[in-house]
């Protein structure tokens, strides 16, 4: 038993198991539109599309050390994009993907500029302004969004070739871009890119002194997030079908950011568990308190945060943790056999029993050299004295 976990912890192993585990989340994650209803299929693609949103968040503030009030915004940005496209010019929904993701990731390189002399609460303000004065924005621009009453697109239709419905086609098309978007975010911050961010994060100045340019790596993780975001709300745009100014206020905003916080910073499963955080607690709030689910919502955070305060994540990965320390110290040690014992028994001798007899010179040779001599006895003849005779 002892030699199978020594297996398991080996390189080979923990890619096999890490494949397996692969496999397993695809087939559940392809099955699951199928056994569930309308509704819970929707939820699930709120699901996937917040994940995406959050992995930008992430990128931001669990790798690059920097924080964002603002990311409903860019989300609220993407979603617009994809409705004008939609409602005015009569494009493809797919069209719009692009557009919105290289609109947002100028945005985000636009607004890093500036706020690379800020930091800490200093930052948090100006994004958070930034978060707040956009659906009055939104609102001025009636004739491009529509005003307060905001814009009704139609939704994205599964081909007739599919045989799927509408709610199964929408939750594979977002699971689809859910996966592309948490793989390129995963490669990136395995590349150069996300080397410099975590030196960054970690120490400026020692980052500074290794070559990283810090305006670069900090301005382009803003545009990365807001790119995720971009891509994020277009893809919101395609599963409800309206935006209004009402949908993107600055609570989005928080929301993400206490979605990203509880799911686990700086972690490739923390947006993943954060957005299911996000999108089924309020409805347990609700289901609690009509009265009060907000405060319902914010008692739970804090008592998510109080168990495990690395996010849920850190919590998966220590009670993992703990599992195997447990299994190891369960491990019952393999008793020996008769003939085992019989082979070990010339091994588990004493040294004395083991050892040749010793021979007398040996004996007298292990004795130290300092110990005293036996006296000779008095009638001993000393060495080389001559034989003595009779008459002496």
């Amino acid at each position: 038993m002892s030699t199978i976990f020594q297996a398991l912890g080996t390189d080979r192993a923990r890619r096999l198991r890490a494949v397996l585990t692969a496999l397993v989340v695809a087939a559940v994650a392809v099955g699951a539109p199928f056994y569930l209803a309308p509704f819970q299929v929707f939820q699930l693609t709120m699901v996937l599309l917040y994940a995406v949103a959050l992995a930008g968040l992430n990128l931001l503030v669990g790798f690059g050390g920097q924080i964002s009030l603002g990311h409903g915004a860019f989300f609220a940005a993407g979603a617009y994009t994809a409705a004008v496209m939609l409602d005015r010019y009569d494009t493809g929904h797919l069209a719009t993907l692009p557009v919105a993701a290289a609109g947002c990731f100028l945005l985000g390189l636009g607004f890093g500029v500036p706020a690379l002399r800020l930091r800490g609460l200093y930052l948090a303000l100006v994004t958070l302004s930034f978060a707040v004065f956009l659906p009055p924005l939104l609102k001025r621009l009636e004739p491009l969004t529509g005003g307060s009453m905001g814009l009704t697109v139609d939704k994205l239709q599964p081909p007739a070739w599919s045989g799927l419905a509408e709610d199964q086609w929408m939750y594979f098309v977002v699971l689809a871009v859910a996966a592309a978007a948490l793989l390129l975010a995963r490669n990136l911050l395995r590349s150069r890119v996300g080397r410099a961010l975590l030196a960054v994060r970690d120490s400026e100045s020692a980052a500074e002194v290794m070559g990283v340019r810090l305006s670069l790596h900090k301005t382009l993780a803003f545009a990365w997030s807001a790119m995720f975001a971009g891509v994020s709300g277009c893809v919101y745009t395609w599963v409800i079908g309206f935006v209004s100014p009402e949908s993107f206020s600055f609570v989005l905003s928080i929301t993400l950011l206490a979605g990203l916080v509880v799911g686990g910073l700086a972690s490739l499963y923390g947006p993943l568990l954060g957005a299911a955080f996000v999108m089924y607690v309020p409805n347990v709030a609700q289901d609690v308190s009509d009265a009060a689910p907000g405060v319902v919502f914010g008692l739970l955070i804090i008592a998510v945060m109080f168990v495990a305060p690395t996010g849920l994540a850190g919590l998966a990965v220590r009670v993992r943790g703990a599992a195997a320390r447990r299994l190891t110290r369960a491990t019952p040690v393999p008793a020996q056999t008769p003939a085992s014992e019989s082979e070990s028994g010339s091994d588990t001798r004493s040294p004395s029993e083991s050892a040749p007899d010793a021979t007398p010179e040996s004996t007298s040779e292990s004795q130290p050299s300092d110990a005293p001599a036996d006296p000779a006895p008095a009638d001993a003849e000393p060495v080389g004295a001559p034989p003595r005779t009779e008459k002496e």
